[in-house]
């Protein structure tokens, strides 16, 4: 089943983030994972108006995705994420029905 990794990033050191982005596309695909999104313009539709950046990625399970974060070399990069910005990274499994999913309200 497909994990799906959200995370949301406010940048405050451009230069230094980008020594984190330049690094990670290979991990992520040497884990099996895919960007949805990198950092493309986000609509708030209700709500506080969002304006930091969001990363959607696909892993092929949610261990996959473990992995991935727990990979020395994505830990290495992850150095350079934590000095220039401030962010939250949730995994959330895809559902297998997709026509109507179990609410679980």
């Amino acid at each position: 089943m497909p994990a799906y990794l959200v995370a949301t990033v406010a940048v405050h050191d451009q230069q230094t983030y980008l020594k984190y982005t330049v690094r990670t596309p290979a991990l992520i695909a040497r884990h099996g994972g895919k960007f949805l999104t990198r950092g493309n313009p986000v609509l708030t539709l209700e709500g506080i108006p969002f304006k930091d950046r969001m990363v959607i990625l696909e892993f092929p399970t949610q261990a996959h995705c473990e992995a991935f974060f727990k990979d020395p070399e994505y830990e290495e990069a992850a150095v350079f994420r934590r000095e220039a910005s401030v962010a939250q990274i949730v995994v959330q499994e895809g559902v297998t029905n997709t026509a109507n999913p179990d609410a679980r309200v």
